[in-house]
């Protein structure tokens, strides 16, 4: 028996099955919600870090953690930026231009996935390789490393603005590559591709709404090779994360896109239901709780909304449960966490709402520009600014500033959350936060 149970747990930390790992951007159900107690409050430069790590690059994806590994990707060399009025960022912070950005021929473009240790921050391994052979043009708040990567036990998924795409195992050695863009379509879209792959069983998922085509592809996980494609038509836009959720025992891949939301089979590609107008820029992504989807649709005070999934064709008469038809962040994607729903914009203002009824509960201006979505746990919710200050407020339905804690660099990156950490990217580091006094 003592040698199964030790056979046992050395598979698990083999293959990084840790029951508080954060394996995609909003943690392991995509709620941005953990389970961890004890979470810090409060911490700065001098206190309450358990370390800091310089990245090789830049860029916006969100770190995960996966078994004993703490994974970020970036960009290293310069872009193209976007010419004419785009987004810009808060000034201050490290001080130079940002998410290495900007014209500057004959320099090579690299994209890198940097593993660190997670109980100390060493650097364990890097896989390096050349971006191209075209790049699409950004802005200031993005780069070629905006999607975040992903991990389903076995091997870890970074994916890039060029459509290149690689699978790792856990001692960073290649296992295949593919070139999604070349191979499919090009990556042509606004301000450049954001979406990050979703692990669904022994598939990688991924949306590739472009101007040319717009597509949900199926990858094996094990392999690379296709197994589904589901073509949405042309000129769709998402910059948005598809979410798996499970209710009544039946699987839907939740879509945030252009057109309208949507939710396919995740199995097979089949569209199941749909609802909502057109949005432009549609960026948040889904959260779901005891069977309710609750979803923003991002670009300019957007609306936010309730969904019971389970429908067929168009659900906007029978399974929207309450609709706000304003307010939502551009950007960052909403959080649910104990019946409360939180968000924050880019000007400053949190909002928390009733997730019964979509009532406004509060809204508190508390400064800053909100890119990253919020995070919550331990009776706490996490909001990181691009200035490089977090506000950590208390969950409730009455407004709580618990603490403002200041790092150096800008927050657009969302955090993770594993063991009792915070982990955090800015502009040339990764964070792992204990908290402090």
């Amino acid at each position: 028996m003592r040698f199964l149970l030790t056979l046992t747990i050395f598979s698990l930390l083999s293959h990084g099955g840790l029951a508080n790992d954060w394996p995609q951007w909003r943690g392991a159900d995509g709620s941005g919600v953990s389970q961890d107690s004890s979470l810090p409050q409060s911490w700065s430069e001098d206190s309450g870090l358990a370390w800091k790590a310089r990245l090789a690059g830049q860029g916006v994806s969100s770190p995960i953690v996966w078994g004993d590994l703490v994974i970020a990707t970036s960009q290293a060399g310069r872009g193209v930026m976007r010419p004419g009025n785009h987004p810009t960022l808060v000034r201050g912070g490290s001080g130079d231009r940002f998410l290495e950005a900007g014209e500057s021929p004959g320099d090579k473009v690299f994209f890198l996935v940097e593993a660190f240790d997670r109980s100390s921050g060493r650097l364990r391994w890097s896989h390096k390789f050349e971006a191209g052979p075209e790049l699409a043009p950004v802005h200031q708040k993005s780069n070629l490393a905006s999607s975040s990567p992903v991990a389903d036990g076995e091997r870890v998924y970074a994916w890039f603005g060029t459509g290149q795409l690689v699978a790792l195992d856990a001692e960073g050695k290649l296992v295949w590559e593919r070139h999604i863009a070349q191979q499919y379509s090009p990556f042509s879209i606004a301000w450049g591709h954001a979406s990050s792959p979703t692990v669904y069983k022994d598939l990688l998922i991924l949306l590739c709404d472009h101007d040319p085509a717009s597509y949900l592809l199926a990858l094996d996980a094990k392999t690379g090779e296709e197994r589904w494609k589901a073509d949405r038509g042309q000129g769709l836009r998402s910059y948005s994360t598809p979410l798996v959720i499970s209710a009544d025992g039946k699987d839907e891949l939740i879509v945030n896109s252009s057109h309208r939301l949507e939710a396919y089979d995740p199995a097979t590609g089949e569209l199941l239901w749909h609802t909502g107008e057109s949005n432009r820029f549609p960026v948040p992504v889904p959260s779901f709780h005891e069977g309710v989807i609750y979803t923003s649709r991002g670009y300019r005070s957007g609306p936010y909304m309730a969904i019971r999934p389970g429908g067929r064709g168009d659900v906007s008469e029978s399974h929207v449960l309450w609709r706000v038809a304003t307010g939502a962040p551009y950007v960052s994607s909403i959080v649910h966490y104990q019946g409360v729903i939180y968000m924050a914009n880019g000007q400053g203002v949190a909002k928390a709402v009733d997730a019964s009824n979509g009532e406004t509960l509060w809204q508190e201006r508390i400064g800053g520009v909100y890119s990253a979505s919020p995070v919550a746990g331990d009776g706490k919710v996490y909001f990181f600014s691009e200035s490089g200050e977090a506000v950590v407020v208390q969950a409730g339905r009455q407004p709580q500033v618990l603490a403002r804690n200041q790092l150096e660099g800008r927050f657009l990156a969302s955090p993770a959350i594993a063991g009792g950490r915070i982990f955090v990217r800015t502009d040339h580091h990764l964070y792992s936060l204990e908290g402090g006094s």
